[in-house]
């Protein structure tokens, strides 16, 4: 006999969500599709330092100080550390507009730009709000639905609004954002150090295996058939990392002290013809430093591993045990004979009612009727 049986199948929210994500680790990890490059980037810097740890390390420690491996590893592991902490967070992704809020934003919409005659272009659809007694304009993101925060962007290569975009890293795997930045630029500037570090220990180290080759010791004899070899292609990548690391440094530095963004910088926001001044520096180094660097991290808006609960019922097939007492099956008995005794039925687990099961809400809506989410209590002050 088969027994239908409600079950309540566990959802997480980050299957659900949109944009061009990947999600592991139950939804804990979040980075972008396209991490080919990022595989490269752990490739080179775990592949540089093993070399330097493997076979540099060890005579620079004998020959000079064994201080040299041991600040070696601490730059590695906090490289290491600020890398995945950017390429595995959220970078500060905003929540698309439920269908009834991106609903209410059209009527809004409508209401204040009136009926715009067949053939003639709809006016932008933009927002003023005040920051230090300055106007800046938010921007409706038609994928989104939203008016974006200001200082946010919409990501082509994620398909997401990011809280003060800075831009989509494909060395990191991950767009970098409001909540990622600080640990970005902490990462490429240990990234800078560790690079510095390994190219001036690597000269140090062919200048003195060299002399101590050419003097005939036995440790130079044995060290530099090594040093031809795996010391020049250290050298070389170091050397080619300097310039692309140590230049991005500099760069995102002078943003900092600016508090600006990567994305302001290249559309000219604050330096253009207008030559509106940046509504969101302080006017100071210090102060602008210690509020990207500093300042308080906001929590992730997502809700990536929320619950959602959805039903299926299950058809399961099982037999009732039947002693020498036992009727026959219902489906031998005739119409009337269903209520004598003890049936079949009053063996089987009565179903469920609405309040036991808890069903959702889609299960109780009348048909026709459209589901109606909570607003979300940010986007209603809009």
């Amino acid at each position: 006999m088969s027994v239908m049986v409600a079950r309540k199948k566990v959802v997480r929210k980050w299957e659900k969500l949109p944009g061009r994500n990947t999600f592991c680790c139950d939804g804990r990890i979040m980075m972008a599709r396209q991490k080919g490059i990022f595989y490269l980037t752990l490739f080179l810097i775990l592949g540089t330092c093993a070399l330097f740890f493997a076979f540099e390390c060890r005579y620079l420690a004998v020959q000079l100080s064994p201080a040299i491996p041991v600040f070696a590893a601490v730059l590695f592991l906090f490289a290491m550390a600020t890398l995945l902490r950017t390429s595995f967070s959220d970078p500060g992704v905003i929540p698309r507009a439920l269908p009834d809020e991106a609903a209410f934003i059209e009527m809004e919409i409508e209401a204040t730009n009136g009926t715009v005659p067949q053939g003639q272009r709809p006016p932008p659809r933009i927002k003023n709000f005040q920051i230090n007694n300055q106007i800046v304009k938010l921007k409706y993101c038609y994928t989104c639905k939203i008016f974006r925060p200001p200082r946010a962007s919409h990501c082509s290569i994620c398909d997401n609004c990011v809280e003060r975009f800075d831009h989509h890293c494909p060395w990191v795997g991950n767009c970098v954002g409001k909540r990622n930045y600080r640990y970005f630029y902490l990462f490429i500037l240990s990234l800078s150090l560790l690079t510095i570090y390994i190219f001036t220990f690597n000269i140090v180290y062919v200048a003195l295996s060299e002399s101590a080759w050419r003097a005939g010791e036995l440790g130079g004899r044995e060290l530099f058939p090594s040093l031809t070899v795996l010391t020049v292609l250290e050298v070389l990548i170091c050397f080619f990392t300097l310039w692309s690391v140590v230049g991005l440094t500099g760069f995102h530095t002078f943003l900092v002290a600016l508090n600006q963004t990567t994305n302001e910088d290249i559309k000219g926001s604050w330096t253009g013809k207008n030559r509106v001044q940046n509504p969101y520096s302080h006017g100071n180094i210090v102060k602008n430093c210690c509020e990207v660097l500093c300042g308080p991290l906001p929590p992730s808006v997502l809700d990536r591993r929320g619950i959602l609960q959805q039903e299926e019922s299950t058809a399961q097939e099982g037999s009732c045990p039947q002693g020498p007492g036992t009727q026959e099956p219902l489906a031998t008995q005739g119409p009337g004979q269903a209520q004598e005794g003890h049936s079949v039925l009053s063996l089987q687990v009565p179903a469920p009612s609405v309040s036991d099961t808890e069903m959702p809400e889609e299960k109780q809506r009348t048909p026709g009727e459209l589901p109606v989410p909570p607003l979300d209590a940010g986007r209603a002050e809009h």
